[in-house]
């Protein structure tokens, strides 16, 4: 037993006979733990990048609604005419009447000739 634990604490598993199948196996367990850093590296870097985009379209969202109902005030028949006012232009007290244009009809072709 302390041959054992006094053979793994000196390395002697790196420097026997059958050492390279050993070392094959540690450098395989190296580049195998390099991979998965590196995937949750970039694993983590797109969770990141996904809550900053998230959180942009929600404040994105939020100043859209801000903008309409914004807009919305500023298209009120009120706000206009007090706008206007300010610029002595005031609204009309004579209802609008409908213009009806009357086409006149087309002249036949003797008509035309003898005109």
């Amino acid at each position: 037993m302390k041959k054992g634990i006094y053979g793994l604490l000196k390395a002697r598993f790196l420097v026997d006979k059958d050492a390279m199948k050993n070392w094959r196996f540690i450098v395989f367990i190296i580049v195998l733990a390099i991979f998965m850093i590196a995937n949750t590296q970039r694993f983590e870097q797109k969770v990141f990048t996904i809550a900053a985009l998230t959180s942009e379209v929600k404040e994105l969202r939020s100043e859209f609604v801000d903008r309409r109902s914004q807009l919305m005030k500023l298209k009120m028949e009120s706000t206009v005419s007090e706008k206007m006012i300010a610029k002595e232009i005031y609204p009309s007290t004579v209802p609008p009447v409908k213009i009806k244009v009357k086409q006149e009809k087309e002249k036949g072709f003797f008509k035309k000739l003898w005109q």
